[in-house]
Order: C-alpha cells, then structure tokens, then sequence
C-alpha cells in the first residue's frame, strides 16, 4: 500500500467509534469572516448530512489586489456530541492531512451560529444556499 493509501486508511479508523450525530441544523452551507489573528480571511463550509465537511478558506490582503494567495481547499468528517461540532480534516489542497478541532456551539439560530475554539477565539457565519460564491476580496478588503 503507498504512504498516502496508508494514511488514509489510518485516518479512516481514528474517526470516532460511536455513533455520529449530524444534525439538521448544523448541515448545509456556512458562510463566514475572520480567523484567529487575521480579520482578512473567509471561508464557505458545507457540512452534508451523511457526516462530509468541505470548507473553503480565502485570505485577502488590503491594497495587494490580484496578490492573494490561492484559496485553501479542505475536506473530512464532522459528527455533534455534547454541544460541541468536530471537524476532522483529511484533506488539504489534495493532501492528507490529519487536524481534528472541536467547536463549541455558544449560539444558533437556523441561520446564524456563533461558536468557538479551544484557544477563545469566536466565530460567527450565516447559513447560505448551495449556489453561493464567496465575494472577491476587492469587495471585502
């Protein structure tokens, strides 16, 4: 088996043994702003139903227009238990990865979600249809 097959499969069997809670009002797509130390930053989340995560991020730097950096493609698992979202990332621009982070949900309404980090950091993202496309950072820088 090649290293990445490897990998994988070893990422395969680290996902969680019970049983995977995916509720509705956490699936479809997420729409947010802000990162941890840098404001500039996006991203557009789609959490599926059967447990998929895919999230694009795009960083936008102020005054380097046609200079940001490419968007960061990333996919896995995510699962509910106890209040808590976990996004385990497998993939990242087409490479194995393995990053797992629990978000705590503070507030969620259907439409708007405000959840945290471990380190404090707060996020806040807006439910969006299937067809939405992140603005070009010349809008939003």
């Amino acid at each position: 088996m090649a290293k990445s097959g490897m990998a994988l499969a070893l990422l395969l069997l680290a996902t969680p043994a019970f049983a995977a809670d995916h509720p509705s009002f956490l699936t479809g797509y997420w729409f947010g702003q802000g990162e941890p130390n840098d404001k500039t930053e996006m991203w557009l989340a789609h959490a599926g139903a059967n447990g998929d995560f895919a999230v694009q991020f795009r960083a936008c730097r102020r005054g380097q227009k046609g200079k940001q950096a490419p968007d960061l493609f990333q996919q896995g698992k995510w699962w509910f238990q106890d209040g808590i979202e976990y996004v385990q990332i497998t993939l990242a621009n087409g490479m194995v990865v393995f990053d797992e982070t629990p978000y705590k949900i503070i507030a969620h309404d259907g439409n708007h979600q405000t959840y945290s980090m471990p380190s404090g950091f707060v996020f806040k993202s807006s439910r969006v249809d299937a067809n939405f496309k992140m603005p070009p950072c010349e809008l939003v820088s």
